[in-house]
């Protein structure tokens, strides 16, 4: 798993990996704010996002190798604030798609491990 902070809250980093999902271009298939969605419910929660990633005809091809692996899609990014830091998780294509034992869905990871690897660049001069 990849693991690292930024110098910039979770929103800034949220719209800077957001830009880049559109401009290399993936697909943005959801985020999820847990801070808003709780502040809905009147809860404070420290900063949380996930986006999720991932594009049509991977989806298809992932299907066709392994269907079960459709679980482990889309791929997920997740931000969160700790003790006032930024951390960025992210398990890459490869720890993802492992556990199928499938050189079909390692091929897929193959691919998607630059791809994702240059979204996450995105944050790369705010790194701590």
């Amino acid at each position: 798993m990849q693991h690292f902070v930024v110098n910039i809250d979770v929103d800034q980093a949220a719209a800077l990996l957001q830009a880049a999902v559109a401009a290399y271009p993936m697909g943005l298939v959801a985020h999820i704010n847990g801070q808003a969605n709780c502040a809905k419910k009147n809860i404070a929660v420290p900063a949380d996002q996930i986006l999720e990633v991932f594009r049509p005809d991977f989806a298809i091809r992932v299907w066709k190798a392994e269907k079960t692996a459709g679980i482990d899609i889309p791929l997920r990014i997740y931000l969160f604030d700790q003790d006032g830091k930024t951390h960025v998780l992210f398990r890459t294509p490869h720890e993802v798609f492992a556990p199928y034992n499938n050189a079909a869905l390692m091929n897929i990871a193959e691919e998607l491990a630059p791809i994702f690897n240059t979204l996450l660049s995105a944050l790369d001069p705010y790194k701590i």
